[in-house]
């Protein structure tokens, strides 16, 4: 009798690991899945402005003799933008770091191409511009839901990678931590007002 409880007591340890390993795996493919899917809606947004963006050319083109140059510059960032392509399952912190610079560029040209749009009255009238305008103001909304969204769901999963015994199992499994979105450079720093020019 004394034989077979060594064994019996074995086979419940392994029947054990081999279950919390089961779970482990299976809890991490679950959560990776919705980083994936956090991901694909952080994507949707970005293209929903990039979708948005042609239109807006074609009215600012259509209302007023416009800087060609800004408008281009608009055009320029928003294919560089729009050619920067992550797989999501495997998110590293510098394509992350890509995506956020082409999206900041077109931001900052979209930004340009609003604040000369003030020197044009018959533009700022214009009903389709000030449409346009509205909904590319939602999507910058709905941008910062769906990265904060994101940056959740990676949190979460990062946490399961680093936290014991999943720590364990993540790197048997071959799961590691994924990149999250970050402010850029200098956002820490409040921007110099100077009214006196």
């Amino acid at each position: 009798m004394k034989s077979l409880v060594l064994p019996i007591i074995l086979i419940a340890l392994g029947l054990i690991l081999f279950m919390s390993g089961c779970n482990s795996y299976n809890g991490f493919v679950s959560m990776e899945e919705d980083v994936e899917n956090a991901w694909s809606k952080v994507q949707s947004e970005y293209q929903r402005r990039a979708d948005l963006i042609p239109n807006l050319v074609n009215t600012v083109k259509g209302v007023a003799d416009f800087e060609q140059s800004t408008l281009a510059e608009v055009v320029s960032a928003r294919s560089r933008a729009t050619s920067v392509n992550i797989d999501p399952s495997n998110i590293t912190p510098e394509q992350l770091k890509s995506f956020q610079e082409a999206q900041a560029g077109l931001s900052q040209s979209l930004g340009r191409l609003l604040l000369i749009s003030e020197n044009y009255p018959q533009l700022k009238a214009n009903e389709n511009f000030k449409e346009l305008q509205a909904q590319l103001e939602g999507t910058e909304n709905r941008i910062k839901v769906a990265r904060n969204r994101y940056n959740d769901s990676v949190t979460a999963y990062n946490k399961k990678v680093r936290y014991f015994p999943g720590s364990l199992f993540a790197g048997m499994f071959g799961f590691s931590q994924k990149a999250q979105f970050e402010a850029a450079e200098g956002a820490e720093d409040a921007p110099n007002v100077d009214f006196s020019k």
